[in-house]
């Protein structure tokens, strides 16, 4: 169920987006204490809460019309943030040549947290620069990395 939602609202705010500098980064509909509807998008020259305002007062209104998610829940707008994880392709052509963290599952050559210059990425495997592709199936979370 939850999918089917998230797929929804993905339609309806890549319809609203059209003709704006803002992009769809991801959807996610959780349950935590409560169901939680969270858009994340992103602009060039960086989000504005004024962004995020009007993005969910013009989706508020769509999804009480269309009337999309059974339950009831809260609706959060806001910037994937600068350490944000990377989970669609659009993803990773976006970020590519960026420096990225990958958590991996387990060890692979005894290394749980890979740091790296992300190359390339496919269904079945995910490469660094100057590393051997790591295959999709062991990797838990892909994040950019920010250097502090």
């Amino acid at each position: 169920m939850a999918g089917h939602v998230e797929t929804a609202v993905e339609k309806i705010v890549q319809e609203l987006l059209v003709g704006s500098d803002l992009e769809l980064v991801d959807v996610e509909y959780v349950k935590e204490r409560d169901w939680y509807l969270r858009i994340f998008v992103d602009k060039p020259q960086g989000m504005r809460i004024e962004d995020c305002q009007r993005l969910s007062e013009a989706l508020g209104k769509e999804l009480d019309q269309r009337d999309v998610v059974p339950e009831n829940y809260i609706l959060e707008v806001s910037s994937p943030g600068l350490d944000r994880v990377l989970r669609k392709e659009r993803d990773f052509i976006r970020e590519k040549g960026k420096t990225v963290d990958v958590t991996l599952y387990a060890p692979l050559d005894g290394e749980k947290l890979i740091t790296g210059t992300l190359a390339a990425c496919d269904e079945s495997t995910l490469t660094l620069t100057e590393r051997a592709p790591i295959p999709r199936d062991k990797i838990a979370q892909v994040r950019l990395h920010i250097d502090i």
